[in-house]
């Protein structure tokens, strides 16, 4: 037989017919901070990877494609969405069709980091075509073409993830930005394969190369080894510090005297002529001579006729296969200018 509930030593209520009421709740002091939620930063500088001649080998490095184009952030939030390029400048109007797509993702506030691209018939992300979409340098026209590979999540829901490890991150991320899709914004994905196998296959397929992560690693701004990248062909950006007159050469430029940084200086690294097309070599043409200088910004001490020296304010992306033993770059070859977003996308020698 169940024995009833034992009456309890204080009644709940003085009158048992006496309608339950919970005690009246207090006014909300306004000094009293509601949940705290971590500030959603004006803008987070971005982790960089690492260039090394191979890849890594362990379980805990996670591997994706290296992609061409622009590095940006994309900023959800309740006011509105903000693209940011890799030195904090402001093109939300420069990828609309980014913004639009940032716009419909189910979320209220977010960080996302990746690479704004534009790909070629095979599928391959190409900084050229990129570039041309946006205008040129300087230019300022509205890239549609541009899609955005997301690779990592910085913030989300209110939370700073930056402190929080990669395979938490991407978990986050695969879950707002889903795999396969077709839209503006795309999701990066982790290939499961052997980091060699992987290199040799997109070298195969014409691609830019391979990136290596630490799934343990957090977000470290700067350039400190938890991202890898590992390439088939190097390319990188170069301060323009000078070029070679020619009356045979599209646009009489007959090389690019080219200079990379160590420490506050800027370094000569060797010259290009190859690469051009004619109407890019008129524009270039035409730009250097705005911008003429008296001496080089560099020391040189080559033995080149018809020089013309300009401001070291010039990027160019050139694609090498390495370094000679003084210091200067091999089989270089001309893409295009790169927008002077930040500092850092001029090579560091040491870096």
């Amino acid at each position: 037989m169940t024995k009833p509930p034992r009456k309890p030593s204080q009644p709940l209520l003085g009158d048992a017919e006496a309608p339950i009421r919970s005690r009246p709740r207090k006014k909300r002091d306004p000094a009293q901070p509601n949940l705290s939620l971590d500030p959603m930063p004006a803008r987070v500088d971005p982790c960089l990877a690492l260039l090394k001649s191979r890849p890594p080998k362990g379980r805990q490095w996670a591997f994706e494609v290296k992609w061409d184009g622009y590095r940006i952030a994309v900023h959800i939030e309740p006011s509105g969405v903000r693209i940011l390029t890799r030195g904090g400048h402001d093109w939300t109007a420069r990828f609309p069709a980014i913004a639009a797509e940032a716009k419909r993702l189910p979320i209220s506030t977010a960080i996302l980091d990746g690479e704004a691209v534009v790909f070629d018939e095979q599928g391959r992300s190409d900084f050229g075509r990129l570039q041309q979409s946006l205008g040129g340098r300087g230019g300022n026209r509205m890239s549609w073409e541009a899609v955005f590979m997301a690779f990592d999540l910085l913030y989300f829901d209110g939370r700073d993830l930056t402190e929080t490890e990669l395979t938490a991150r991407r978990h986050l991320l695969e879950g707002l930005v889903p795999a396969g899709g077709e839209e503006a914004i795309r999701l990066s994905e982790e290939i499961e394969a052997d980091g060699e196998t992987l290199l040799r296959i997109a070298c195969e397929h014409g691609l830019e190369g391979i990136v290596a992560k630490d799934r343990n690693s957090t977000y470290r701004s700067g350039r400190w080894g938890e991202w890898l990248k590992i390439k088939c062909v190097q390319s990188d950006g170069f301060a323009i510090v000078g070029y070679q007159r020619s009356s045979s050469a599209f646009g009489n430029i007959g090389a690019l005297l080219l200079a990379a940084r160590k420490g506050a200086d800027l370094v000569y690294v060797g010259s290009v002529g190859t690469g051009f097309k004619a109407d890019e070599a008129m524009k270039l043409r035409a730009m250097m001579d705005k911008i003429k200088a008296t001496k080089p910004a560099i020391k040189y001490s080559g033995g080149r006729k018809n020089l013309i020296w300009i401001k070291p304010t010039l990027v160019a992306e050139i694609e090498y296969r390495g370094w000679t033993h003084d210091g200067k770059l091999r089989h270089p070859s001309y893409k295009g200018l790169r927008d002077v977003q930040d500092d850092t996308a001029i090579y560091e020698i040491g870096g």
